[in-house]
């Protein structure tokens, strides 16, 4: 899906596939972010959160990069708007760019062009963008949307979308691994 250097910058496909799970806790979370963080498909991924505030998307990214072997202190962009990290796949041990997004701030998709995104988007690593609304028309096709919404009981409900190919083979290896872990901690 590449146009020259850029990605190609579409509305949204038709899912590849979709499956939910059911996060009671931090221990769900952390558990999901470590299945996703197996899958080989992430180092070149892109992924969108989306969820109201509070709903645990960066506390989620948190848990991803530290399964992905980021060390120290992971900030949340909310003002930076980017938090760049390296480190080293845990699967592949090659070096791993990870670019953590917040668009929340965004007033306007055009500043998505303006700050130079799109040469960051263009770039080998794993992208990964909360509030992708706010730069909508802006982003490549998300590789997986994760969209996290919070119960009464505190609890998140997660349904992960594929929307391409690599998407969707990291969503079977997710489905695979919540069938073949006998702990509670992946629920589908």
């Amino acid at each position: 899906m590449m146009s020259g250097v850029h990605p190609v910058i579409v509305e949204t496909p038709e899912p590849f596939g979709t499956a939910s799970w059911h996060w009671s806790d931090e221990n769900h979370t952390r558990a999901f972010a470590q299945a996703l963080a197996k899958q080989s498909a992430l180092a070149h991924a892109y992924i969108e959160l989306q969820g109201d505030l509070g709903a645990g998307k960066t506390s989620f990214v948190r848990h991803l990069l530290q399964a992905l072997g980021v060390q120290g202190r992971i900030k949340s962009p909310t003002y930076a708007v980017l938090e760049p990290h390296e480190t080293f796949h845990p699967q592949s041990l090659q070096p791993l760019s990870i670019w953590h997004f917040d668009f929340y701030r965004f007033k306007d998709p055009q500043e998505f062009e303006e700050a130079g995104f799109r040469d960051v988007f263009a770039s080998v690593g794993l992208k990964i963008a909360e509030w992708p609304e706010q730069a909508k028309g802006m982003l490549p096709v998300a590789d997986l949307k994760l969209s996290i919404t919070v119960d009464a009981q505190a609890s998140r409900q997660v349904t992960c979308t594929a929307f391409t190919e690599a998407g969707a083979r990291m969503l079977q290896g997710l489905e695979n691994t919540a069938r073949s872990d006998p702990s509670p901690l992946i629920s589908p």
